[in-house]
Protein backbone atom coordinates (compact mmCIF):
# COMPACT_ATOMS: atom_id res chain seq x y z
CA UNK A 1 0.00 0.00 0.00
CA UNK A 2 2.29 2.54 1.08
CA UNK A 3 4.57 2.25 -2.78
CA UNK A 4 1.40 2.33 -4.52
CA UNK A 5 0.08 5.30 -2.72
CA UNK A 6 3.57 7.22 -3.26
CA UNK A 7 3.98 6.30 -7.01
CA UNK A 8 0.32 7.72 -7.19
CA UNK A 9 0.97 10.61 -5.74
CA UNK A 10 4.48 11.59 -7.53
CA UNK A 11 2.61 10.55 -11.18
CA UNK A 12 -0.28 12.79 -9.91
CA UNK A 13 1.84 16.32 -9.36
CA UNK A 14 4.08 15.34 -12.39
CA UNK A 15 1.15 16.38 -14.27
CA UNK A 16 -1.44 18.31 -12.20
CA UNK A 17 0.63 20.39 -9.96
CA UNK A 18 0.81 24.29 -9.54
CA UNK A 19 3.29 26.62 -11.20
CA UNK A 20 4.74 28.52 -8.21
CA UNK A 21 8.08 30.71 -8.71
CA UNK A 22 9.36 28.64 -5.95
CA UNK A 23 9.46 25.33 -7.44
CA UNK A 24 11.06 26.49 -10.93
CA UNK A 25 14.25 26.14 -8.62
CA UNK A 26 17.20 24.88 -6.74
CA UNK A 27 18.75 27.27 -5.13
CA UNK A 28 18.70 26.15 -1.38
CA UNK A 29 18.20 29.74 -0.21
CA UNK A 30 14.98 30.77 -2.35
CA UNK A 31 13.78 27.50 -1.31
CA UNK A 32 14.08 28.46 2.03
CA UNK A 33 12.65 31.68 1.70
CA UNK A 34 9.59 30.37 0.31
CA UNK A 35 9.52 27.64 3.04
CA UNK A 36 9.59 30.50 5.75
CA UNK A 37 7.08 32.54 4.12
CA UNK A 38 5.29 30.01 3.26
CA UNK A 39 4.56 29.21 7.05
CA UNK A 40 0.77 30.04 8.31
CA UNK A 41 0.27 31.51 4.96
CA UNK A 42 -1.60 30.06 1.61
CA UNK A 43 0.85 30.10 -1.26
CA UNK A 44 -1.25 32.48 -3.99
CA UNK A 45 -0.56 35.31 -0.76
CA UNK A 46 2.94 34.24 -0.91
CA UNK A 47 3.79 34.74 -4.51
CA UNK A 48 4.37 38.39 -5.30
CA UNK A 49 5.96 39.00 -1.36
CA UNK A 50 8.51 35.67 -2.60
CA UNK A 51 9.15 37.65 -5.62
CA UNK A 52 10.11 40.96 -4.02
CA UNK A 53 11.68 39.60 -1.67
CA UNK A 54 14.31 37.82 -3.98
CA UNK A 55 14.92 40.64 -6.20
CA UNK A 56 15.57 42.71 -3.12
CA UNK A 57 17.81 39.84 -1.54
CA UNK A 58 18.53 37.63 -4.60
CA UNK A 59 20.96 35.71 -1.98
CA UNK A 60 22.12 34.88 1.41
CA UNK A 61 24.97 37.34 1.81
CA UNK A 62 22.62 40.26 0.89
CA UNK A 63 20.07 39.32 2.81
CA UNK A 64 22.51 39.30 6.08
CA UNK A 65 23.86 42.42 5.61
CA UNK A 66 20.30 44.28 4.91
CA UNK A 67 19.13 46.57 7.45
CA UNK A 68 16.36 45.11 9.75
CA UNK A 69 13.77 47.89 8.54
CA UNK A 70 14.26 47.51 5.25
CA UNK A 71 13.81 43.32 5.41
CA UNK A 72 10.78 44.47 7.68
CA UNK A 73 9.22 46.76 5.13
CA UNK A 74 9.35 44.15 2.03
CA UNK A 75 7.62 41.70 4.58
CA UNK A 76 4.63 43.92 5.41
CA UNK A 77 1.27 42.33 5.03
CA UNK A 78 2.47 39.35 5.14
CA UNK A 79 2.35 38.77 8.96
CA UNK A 80 4.01 36.89 11.45
CA UNK A 81 7.13 38.97 11.31
CA UNK A 82 9.39 37.18 13.71
CA UNK A 83 9.68 35.15 10.46
CA UNK A 84 11.65 38.13 8.87
CA UNK A 85 13.74 38.78 11.70
CA UNK A 86 14.38 35.19 12.26
CA UNK A 87 15.36 34.72 8.36
CA UNK A 88 17.79 37.44 8.89
CA UNK A 89 19.31 36.21 11.56
CA UNK A 90 19.93 32.79 9.73
CA UNK A 91 21.11 34.52 7.12
CA UNK A 92 23.60 36.09 9.04
CA UNK A 93 24.75 32.52 10.52
CA UNK A 94 24.88 30.95 7.46
CA UNK A 95 27.43 33.41 6.25
CA UNK A 96 29.34 33.13 9.13
CA UNK A 97 29.39 29.34 8.62
CA UNK A 98 30.41 29.85 5.14
CA UNK A 99 27.91 27.97 3.63
CA UNK A 100 24.15 26.94 3.84
CA UNK A 101 23.62 24.05 6.06
CA UNK A 102 23.19 20.58 3.81
CA UNK A 103 21.16 18.07 6.15
CA UNK A 104 17.85 18.45 8.50
CA UNK A 105 19.96 18.34 12.10
CA UNK A 106 22.15 21.41 10.74
CA UNK A 107 19.16 23.10 9.56
CA UNK A 108 16.97 22.79 12.56
CA UNK A 109 19.77 24.92 14.16
CA UNK A 110 18.92 27.73 12.19
CA UNK A 111 16.46 30.75 14.18
CA UNK A 112 12.71 30.14 12.89
CA UNK A 113 13.30 26.57 11.47
CA UNK A 114 11.45 23.51 12.80
CA UNK A 115 10.87 19.92 12.03
CA UNK A 116 8.35 21.01 9.41
CA UNK A 117 10.90 23.50 7.45
CA UNK A 118 13.96 21.22 7.67
CA UNK A 119 12.33 18.73 6.48
CA UNK A 120 11.11 20.50 3.56
CA UNK A 121 14.67 22.41 2.64
CA UNK A 122 16.63 19.16 3.19
CA UNK A 123 14.19 17.07 1.26
CA UNK A 124 13.69 19.59 -1.97
CA UNK A 125 17.07 21.26 -1.87
CA UNK A 126 19.42 18.38 -0.98
CA UNK A 127 17.54 15.52 -1.69
CA UNK A 128 17.39 13.88 2.07
CA UNK A 129 14.73 10.93 2.64
CA UNK A 130 13.38 13.00 5.20
CA UNK A 131 9.17 13.13 5.44
CA UNK A 132 7.51 16.83 5.91
CA UNK A 133 4.56 17.02 8.72
CA UNK A 134 2.45 20.20 8.19
CA UNK A 135 -1.29 21.27 8.74
CA UNK A 136 -2.00 19.37 4.80
CA UNK A 137 -0.06 16.91 5.59
CA UNK A 138 -1.48 15.86 8.99
CA UNK A 139 -4.80 16.29 7.36
CA UNK A 140 -4.07 13.64 4.51
CA UNK A 141 -2.68 11.26 6.82
CA UNK A 142 -5.41 11.21 9.29
CA UNK A 143 -7.96 11.09 6.89
CA UNK A 144 -5.98 7.94 4.41
CA UNK A 145 -5.80 6.37 7.52
CA UNK A 146 -9.09 7.13 8.97
CA UNK A 147 -7.85 8.19 12.44
CA UNK A 148 -9.44 10.19 14.67
CA UNK A 149 -6.72 11.20 16.85
CA UNK A 150 -6.12 14.63 18.66
CA UNK A 151 -3.63 15.73 15.88
CA UNK A 152 -2.84 18.81 18.48
CA UNK A 153 -1.03 15.53 20.58
CA UNK A 154 2.40 15.34 20.30
CA UNK A 155 1.94 11.31 20.28
CA UNK A 156 -0.67 11.55 17.35
CA UNK A 157 1.65 13.74 15.36
CA UNK A 158 5.21 11.05 15.88
CA UNK A 159 2.65 8.69 14.75
CA UNK A 160 1.44 10.64 11.43
CA UNK A 161 5.19 11.75 10.92
CA UNK A 162 6.39 7.93 10.72
CA UNK A 163 3.16 6.76 8.59
CA UNK A 164 4.51 9.50 5.94
CA UNK A 165 8.02 8.53 6.52
CA UNK A 166 6.88 4.91 5.52
CA UNK A 167 5.03 6.02 2.80
CA UNK A 168 8.30 7.91 1.35
CA UNK A 169 10.07 4.99 1.35
CA UNK A 170 12.95 5.39 -1.79
CA UNK A 171 10.91 7.78 -3.78
CA UNK A 172 12.42 10.86 -4.44
CA UNK A 173 11.78 12.96 -1.49
CA UNK A 174 11.59 16.25 -3.04
CA UNK A 175 8.80 15.31 -5.12
CA UNK A 176 7.18 12.81 -2.87
CA UNK A 177 6.66 15.71 0.18
CA UNK A 178 5.80 18.23 -2.16
CA UNK A 179 3.38 16.16 -3.81
CA UNK A 180 1.84 15.20 -0.66
CA UNK A 181 1.63 19.05 0.55
CA UNK A 182 -0.02 19.40 -2.56
CA UNK A 183 -2.59 17.09 -2.21
CA UNK A 184 -3.54 18.64 0.96
CA UNK A 185 -3.77 22.30 -0.40
CA UNK A 186 -5.62 21.61 -3.53
CA UNK A 187 -7.94 18.57 -3.44
CA UNK A 188 -7.96 17.23 0.59
CA UNK A 189 -9.10 20.68 1.80
CA UNK A 190 -10.38 21.21 5.57
CA UNK A 191 -13.75 22.19 3.89
CA UNK A 192 -15.14 19.74 1.04
CA UNK A 193 -13.24 17.52 0.15
CA UNK A 194 -12.69 17.01 -3.75
CA UNK A 195 -12.54 12.72 -3.09
CA UNK A 196 -13.53 12.44 -6.91
CA UNK A 197 -10.41 14.15 -7.76
CA UNK A 198 -8.16 12.74 -5.35
CA UNK A 199 -5.06 10.23 -6.91
CA UNK A 200 -5.16 8.05 -3.68
CA UNK A 201 -8.77 7.57 -3.31
CA UNK A 202 -8.47 4.01 -3.55
CA UNK A 203 -6.33 4.31 -0.55
CA UNK A 204 -8.52 6.35 1.45
CA UNK A 205 -9.81 4.76 4.52
CA UNK A 206 -11.95 7.55 5.37
CA UNK A 207 -13.48 7.31 2.06
CA UNK A 208 -14.60 4.39 2.28
CA UNK A 209 -16.44 4.93 5.81
CA UNK A 210 -17.88 8.34 5.07
CA UNK A 211 -15.71 10.23 7.49
CA UNK A 212 -13.64 12.63 5.37
CA UNK A 213 -15.43 15.15 6.40
CA UNK A 214 -14.93 14.68 10.04
CA UNK A 215 -11.13 14.79 10.02
CA UNK A 216 -8.77 15.56 11.48
CA UNK A 217 -9.58 16.43 14.87
CA UNK A 218 -7.84 18.50 16.64
CA UNK A 219 -9.82 19.56 20.35
CA UNK A 220 -9.57 23.00 21.20
CA UNK A 221 -7.49 23.69 24.48
CA UNK A 222 -8.21 27.85 24.30
CA UNK A 223 -11.28 29.53 23.81
CA UNK A 224 -11.08 32.79 22.04
CA UNK A 225 -10.94 36.31 23.69
CA UNK A 226 -12.65 38.85 21.92
CA UNK A 227 -11.24 42.51 22.19
CA UNK A 228 -12.68 46.25 20.82
CA UNK A 229 -9.97 48.71 20.48
CA UNK A 230 -10.41 52.69 18.42
CA UNK A 231 -7.80 53.11 15.86
CA UNK A 232 -7.16 57.12 14.88
CA UNK A 233 -6.88 58.66 11.95
CA UNK A 234 -4.71 61.82 11.64
CA UNK A 235 -4.08 63.94 8.99
CA UNK A 236 -2.26 67.08 8.52
CA UNK A 237 -0.94 68.56 4.74
CA UNK A 238 -1.72 64.81 3.64
CA UNK A 239 0.70 63.47 5.82
CA UNK A 240 -0.66 60.98 8.24
CA UNK A 241 0.69 60.27 11.86
CA UNK A 242 1.91 57.09 13.00
CA UNK A 243 3.09 55.35 16.41
CA UNK A 244 6.24 53.26 16.12
CA UNK A 245 5.78 49.80 18.34
CA UNK A 246 8.36 49.53 21.26
CA UNK A 247 11.00 47.71 20.63
CA UNK A 248 10.75 45.75 23.57
CA UNK A 249 7.38 44.38 22.78
CA UNK A 250 6.99 40.76 21.88
CA UNK A 251 5.09 41.47 18.53
CA UNK A 252 5.36 44.01 16.04
CA UNK A 253 8.65 45.45 17.71
CA UNK A 254 9.40 48.61 15.54
CA UNK A 255 6.66 48.54 13.13
CA UNK A 256 4.46 51.27 12.26
CA UNK A 257 1.08 51.51 13.18
CA UNK A 258 -2.20 54.15 13.80
CA UNK A 259 -2.02 55.03 17.08
CA UNK A 260 -5.14 53.94 19.85
CA UNK A 261 -7.03 56.22 21.58
CA UNK A 262 -5.04 56.17 25.10
CA UNK A 263 -1.89 56.71 23.07
CA UNK A 264 -2.90 59.93 21.20
CA UNK A 265 -5.07 61.60 24.57
CA UNK A 266 -4.60 64.97 23.04
CA UNK A 267 -6.65 63.53 20.20
CA UNK A 268 -10.58 64.32 18.77
CA UNK A 269 -11.91 61.17 17.74
CA UNK A 270 -14.74 62.26 14.74
CA UNK A 271 -16.02 60.31 12.18
CA UNK A 272 -16.48 56.88 11.79
CA UNK A 273 -14.05 55.63 8.59
CA UNK A 274 -15.10 51.63 9.31
CA UNK A 275 -14.48 48.75 11.01
CA UNK A 276 -12.44 45.23 10.24
CA UNK A 277 -11.88 42.38 12.55
CA UNK A 278 -8.07 41.34 13.16
CA UNK A 279 -7.16 37.63 14.79
CA UNK A 280 -3.96 36.98 16.48
CA UNK A 281 -3.32 33.51 17.96
CA UNK A 282 -6.93 33.09 19.56
CA UNK A 283 -7.25 36.63 20.19
CA UNK A 284 -10.22 38.01 18.03
CA UNK A 285 -10.11 41.37 17.71
CA UNK A 286 -12.57 44.33 16.10
CA UNK A 287 -10.82 47.60 15.34
CA UNK A 288 -13.14 50.91 15.10
CA UNK A 289 -11.10 53.36 12.74
CA UNK A 290 -11.81 56.64 13.04
CA UNK A 291 -10.62 60.18 11.85
CA UNK A 292 -9.45 62.54 14.56
CA UNK A 293 -7.60 66.28 14.76
CA UNK A 294 -4.70 67.18 17.06
CA UNK A 295 -3.94 70.37 18.03
CA UNK A 296 -0.68 72.02 16.57
CA UNK A 297 0.14 72.69 20.37
CA UNK A 298 -0.34 69.01 21.01
CA UNK A 299 2.99 67.87 19.20
CA UNK A 300 3.13 64.02 19.26
CA UNK A 301 6.04 62.42 21.32
CA UNK A 302 8.92 60.29 19.99
CA UNK A 303 6.94 57.13 19.23
CA UNK A 304 4.76 58.69 16.79
CA UNK A 305 5.76 60.85 13.27
CA UNK A 306 4.06 61.54 10.33
CA UNK A 307 4.66 60.19 6.76
CA UNK A 308 3.41 61.04 3.44
CA UNK A 309 1.96 58.55 1.16
CA UNK A 310 4.87 57.56 -0.69
CA UNK A 311 6.70 56.37 2.29
CA UNK A 312 3.99 54.11 3.46
CA UNK A 313 5.80 50.90 1.08
CA UNK A 314 9.78 52.47 2.37
CA UNK A 315 8.72 51.05 6.29
CA UNK A 316 7.31 48.18 8.01
CA UNK A 317 3.54 49.17 7.93
CA UNK A 318 1.34 46.49 10.53
CA UNK A 319 -1.23 44.63 9.32
CA UNK A 320 -3.85 47.29 11.21
CA UNK A 321 -2.22 50.08 9.48
CA UNK A 322 -2.60 48.23 6.21
CA UNK A 323 -6.20 47.34 6.45
CA UNK A 324 -7.25 50.79 8.42
CA UNK A 325 -5.29 52.61 5.77
CA UNK A 326 -7.47 50.42 2.88
CA UNK A 327 -10.59 51.35 4.50
CA UNK A 328 -9.90 55.12 4.42
CA UNK A 329 -8.50 54.56 0.38
CA UNK A 330 -5.43 55.89 1.49
CA UNK A 331 -3.25 52.88 0.59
Amino acid sequence: MRSGIARLLTEWYTRAHRDLPWRRTSDPYAIWVSEIMLQQTRAAAVVPFYQRFLAAFPGVEALAVAPEERVLALWSGLGYYSRARNLRRAAQQVVEAGGFPRTFAALRGLPGVGDYTAAAIASIAFGERKAVLDGNVLRVVARIQNDSSDIGAPATRERFRAVAQRWLGRHKPAVFNQALMELGATVCLPRDPQCSSCPVEEHCQSRVHGTAAQLPVKLRRTEPVYIEEDLLLVRRDARILLRRRDPGERRMAGFWDLPRRAELPGARPGKLVGRFRHSITHHRYTFAVHLASLDRSSWPDAALRWFSPSELSTIPLSTTARKSLKLAALL
